[in-house]
Formats: C-alpha cells, sequence, structure tokens
C-alpha cells in the first residue's frame, strides 16, 4: 500500500507541474492570502482561530469521516502541493504525511508536524493490551507506538498551539504580530479550559472512567488522575475478541460505575452491547478527530466539544461541583 501511494504522489506532483501556468495563475487569484491544509480537526480548529482573517483554512478530512483509516486521494495531494502551509498532527496518526511529502516540491511549502516537542505516551491501554498498528510503519514490528491522540492533553495543545504559530510565523512573516496576539488568546481559553477541568473532576465519586471503544481518552486520564480502560487499542478498527468483551463485562461490574462511555462518530454498537449486558447506561465523549456534518454547520469549536466532554464525565463519575 505503501509504494501504491508514492506511485500516486509522483503522479500527481508530474500532473500538478506541467498544468498550464495560465490555469494555475486563474486558481489562485482568487485570494492572495496564505493558503493552509490541515488533516484533523483540532489541528484546523487552532490553525483558523490562528489564522483569523488573515489566511484560509481548510482541513482534509471530509465531515464525518473517521480518521485512523484515512488515506489521501489524489486530489487531496494536490492540494496539499498547492499549500503554503501544510499541518499535520504526527507520525502515529498520519502515518502517511512522510511518504506523500516525499513526492512533493517543498520550496514552497512550509510543513508543521504539530507533535513535536509534546509528551507522548505508549499506546498501551491501561490494562496491558497493547496496539502495534500506529507508528510501526517501515520500522518493523519491534517499532514502539505512541499513543497519537495528543491534543486531549491540554498541556499538549497548548504546545501544539505554539509549533502552529511558528509554522504561521514563517510562512507569512507580515503578518506575525497578528498570529502572535491571535494565539495568545486560544492558548488563554485553552489555559482556562484546564482549570475547569481539574476543579470539575477533582471531586467524584469514582475514578474509574471506562470506554466502551478503542483507546482515546489516555492523555486526558492521565492529566486529570482518572482510571481508564479501554475496550480495544489506539485503532479504531480492531475487533476486540469474545475474551476481551468478557473481561471488560466484569471489570464493569466489579467498579460498581453507573455508566459506560461511547464515542462520537463511531457505531456504538459494541458499547451498547456492553452497556447492556452489564447493565449500565451510555454516555457519549468527543475525541474531537473529526465533526459530523451537523457540528460543521454550526460551526462547533474544539474547546466547545471539550465543555460537553467534562459534563458527560461529572455525570458519567458522579462528581461533586466545587
Amino acid at each position: 500500500m505503501k509504494r501504491t501511494l508514492m506511485i500516486v504522489v509522483l503522479v500527481m506532483a508530474a500532473a500538478a507541474a506541467i498544468l498550464p501556468a495560465g490555469c494555475s495563475r486563474t486558481e489562485h487569484k482568487e485570494s492572495t492570502k496564505l493558503q493552509v491544509v490541515t488533516t484533523l480537526f483540532p489541528l484546523y480548529d487552532f490553525a483558523r482561530t490562528i489564522a483569523g482573517d488573515r489566511a484560509e483554512v481548510t482541513m482534509l478530512l471530509p465531515p464525518g469521516m473517521e480518521p485512523h483509516s484515512f488515506e489521501p486521494k489524489p486530489n487531496d495531494i494536490i492540494r496539499i502541493g498547492r499549500a503554503g502551509l501544510f499541518i499535520y498532527t504526527n507520525r502515529y496518526m498520519e502515518p502517511w504525511a512522510e511518504t506523500i511529502l516525499k513526492g512533493i516540491d517543498r520550496r514552497r511549502l512550509r510543513v508543521v508536524d504539530a507533535g513535536q516537542g509534546v509528551n507522548y505516551a505508549p499506546a498501551t491501554a491501561a490494562d496491558g493490551h497493547d496496539d502495534a498498528d500506529h507508528g510501526s510503519h517501515g520500522a518493523g514490528a519491534q517499532a514502539v507506538a505512541m499513543d497519537p491522540h495528543i491534543w486531549l492533553d491540554f498541556g499538549n495543545a497548548a504546545l501544539m498551539v505554539d509549533t502552529i504559530l511558528d509554522g504561521f510565523t514563517a510562512a507569512d512573516p507580515t503578518n506575525a504580530g497578528y498570529y502572535r496576539a491571535q494565539a495568545v488568546e486560544l492558548k488563554g481559553r485553552l489555559a482556562a479550559l484546564d482549570q475547569r477541568y481539574r476543579a470539575g473532576l477533582s471531586a467524584c465519586a469514582t475514578r474509574v472512567f471506562l470506554h466502551g471503544g478503542h483507546f482515546t481518552f489516555g492523555y486526558l486520564a492521565r492529566r486529570y488522575g482518572l482510571e481508564y480502560r479501554s475496550l480495544s487499542g489506539v485503532s479504531s478498527e480492531s475487533e476486540p475478541s469474545a475474551a476481551r468483551m468478557a473481561d471488560m463485562v466484569r471489570q464493569i461490574r466489579s467498579s460498581g460505575v453507573r455508566y459506560l462511555f461511547a464515542e462520537e462518530l463511531l457505531s456504538p454498537r459494541l458499547t451498547d452491547t456492553l452497556a447492556n449486558e452489564a447493565g449500565v447506561a451510555v454516555l457519549k465523549l468527543h475525541g474531537a478527530h473529526n465533526l459530523g456534518k451537523d457540528d460543521v454547520q454550526r460551526g462547533v469549536g474544539f474547546i466547545g466539544l471539550m465543555e460537553q466532554n467534562l459534563a458527560n464525565l461529572q455525570k458519567g463519575l458522579a462528581c461533586r461541583s466545587k
């Protein structure tokens, strides 16, 4: 699959290079603003906040698409090649990024790995089962996979904002002061969100956080001292065994929790099966990888999604307000 993707990249790069100059000028005459392409929703939301009205930001993922299995199409590769700034999460979340960038002219494209400098955790669920399908590409079975969901630690999210800001100021130094001011305001909102989580999750009847989906919320749980268990590893495509399902039911019953958490954009089938078997209710959380069409139309933002998560976590863990 990697070889096929490289062939597509080379063909698309060649096609873009031989497009008539007049056609290229016509497409880019519509806007002289910095063109920014992002992969996942957190990057898109951070970038559009920093950009304000000085740059144009788009996201590769179509609304409602689950990102772990995403592979860029030829048109996506052309979009990246024509941008001034391309922002991706990390090589564990988008293992295809390094491959396609090898075939793109980098003389005018600035690339930002938003995960540079963040505090990574291994992609190992709290009960010890591993998921090595992230991070092992091209490195053999011994490669150490890392949990790619770094944005769900809000300290990491602030570092990501700094890294994205560096990309903006390097790509468009004329508007650097504006971008810095926007980033400062965004980091202030993230810091306030972090404080609301610390206060809101400080006094709970239980700190056991059971999730009937893939290992998404490890960073969030670690930051706020929650004991997190998920049904499967970091890949949303992994299918748990019958033994794993039975073990999860036992965990739910023995922990005494009243709620099992499910994740937006993923099928609730397995979560509902677990909840019915264990006799508990289900609450939704949002991993913020992507948005559904309705949320896109309503202009939902990352911080708003995290506020909804906090409310459901407080309900599910029976937290007292302070």
